[in-house]
């Protein structure tokens, strides 16, 4: 019997995937629990020597002869993205990122992102999608699941810096892993981001009280639940937005998925240092330069510095898989203060993709396109 050798696939514009649930923030915390579940127990792939590599990315010079090659300018990104994950996804798929501060002179985001998801044993393609929503919560999904197992049960006041997308994405898993939150405190650089974070906070979660307040301090203090969001220069430590230990109170959680800094009083071994994986830190350290918190701004980078340095031990270092697997603690008591590097792995964007492209599927969203019939070359 001839094998059929027909390959069609889906194509789900933005406005398709958010028919097909994209923006379901509380199911794309449980995605990414399960995900980390299974990044645990080791039944995925990414890129590297090591598979947890963050991926591939363009490097461009900054003196070249040819005059059209991109300049290597603040949030400039061109990138691939690859990974398999296993278990009920049993998927494969890449990520491009594309990224240059200046798209938001043209009207564009920083980010423009698409996604390729593909069978696992074929390699054919399943979708092609638009993938900044897709990113973009994913991206916040992740500290609502460090938050559901490491902040306060009764977690009420949310303080972010940088009201921009992964304020929003992170502020709307917050809320799904700890329903009590009523207050987010909010700094910002200008105010047409801060309107814009302000508006719709009050149309999404008319619930909340919003208050601004002028400087990172006030971000911290009192607050349950902590998040840094803001995008800046990277280089210099010193210039990152910081977190003083005198600032926060006993029982917060911090989750930091941009650029940020901490004092000595934050280095001390009772605050406890937790990780989205490990193996992602230890991929990038062994891929730049030294002091690595210097190239990357997370504060995971900075734990890495630190066990180099032997001013920590990688003892002290937690993984969040393995506190959802239930093989290292949750949050212990109303008192500690857990600070926790988000990283962000294409194996979050290959199970998302995986959950949105079956309800497309079911829902007959998308439009199909077919790759061949019968192949030229076999």
């Amino acid at each position: 019997m001839a094998n059929d050798t027909r390959i069609d696939f889906i194509y789900l514009s933005e406005q398709d995937m958010i028919r097909a649930g994209v923006t379901d923030m509380a199911a794309c915390v449980d995605t990414m629990e399960e995900m980390f579940g299974l990044l645990y127990h080791g039944d995925y792939r990414m890129a590297g020597p090591n598979n947890d590599s963050h991926g591939a990315m363009i490097m461009f010079p900054e003196d070249s002869p040819f005059p059209n090659m991109p300049k290597p300018t603040a949030d400039r990104r061109m990138m691939a993205m690859p990974a398999y994950l296993g278990g009920s996804f049993c998927t494969s798929g890449v990520k491009w990122y594309g990224s240059n501060i200046a798209n938001k002179e043209k009207g564009l985001p920083r980010s423009i992102l698409m996604f390729t998801l593909s069978d696992a044993d074929t390699a054919a393609p399943l979708a092609y999608m638009s993938a900044n929503l897709l990113s973009a919560y994913r991206t916040g999904a992740v500290p609502g699941v460090g938050a559901r197992h490491l902040a306060r049960k009764d977690s009420k006041v949310v303080g972010i810096f940088g009201p921009g997308v992964m304020a929003r994405t992170s502020l709307a898993a917050f809320i799904a892993a700890c329903p009590q939150i009523d207050t987010v405190k909010v700094k910002g650089r200008g105010k047409k981001s801060l309107e814009a974070f302000i508006e719709w906070v009050h149309d999404n979660y008319p619930q909340l009280t919003v208050q601004v307040v002028d400087d990172i301090e006030a971000v911290v203090r009192d607050s349950d639940i902590v998040t840094y969001c803001a995008s800046g220069e990277v280089g210099n430590p010193d210039d990152y937005p910081l977190v003083k230990r005198e600032w926060v109170s006993p029982g917060t959680f911090l989750a930091m998925p941009a650029p940020c800094n901490f004092d000595a009083g934050m280095e001390a071994p009772d605050v406890r240092k937790v990780l989205d994986n490990t193996g992602l830190y230890e991929a990038w350290y062994e891929e730049v330069p030294k002091p690595a918190h210097h190239c990357i701004p997370l504060v995971g980078m900075k734990f890495m510095d630190m066990i180099e340095e032997g001013r920590f031990s990688a003892d002290g270092l937690e993984d969040l898989g393995a506190i959802v697997a239930g093989d290292a603690p949750g949050r212990q008591n109303d008192d500690e203060i857990i600070m926790m590097s988000v990283g962000g792995m294409p194996v979050e964007d290959v199970a998302w993709a995986t959950v949105v492209y079956r309800r497309a599927i079911e829902q007959g969203i998308g439009v199909k396109l077919n790759l061949w019939d019968t192949p030229e070359l076999r």
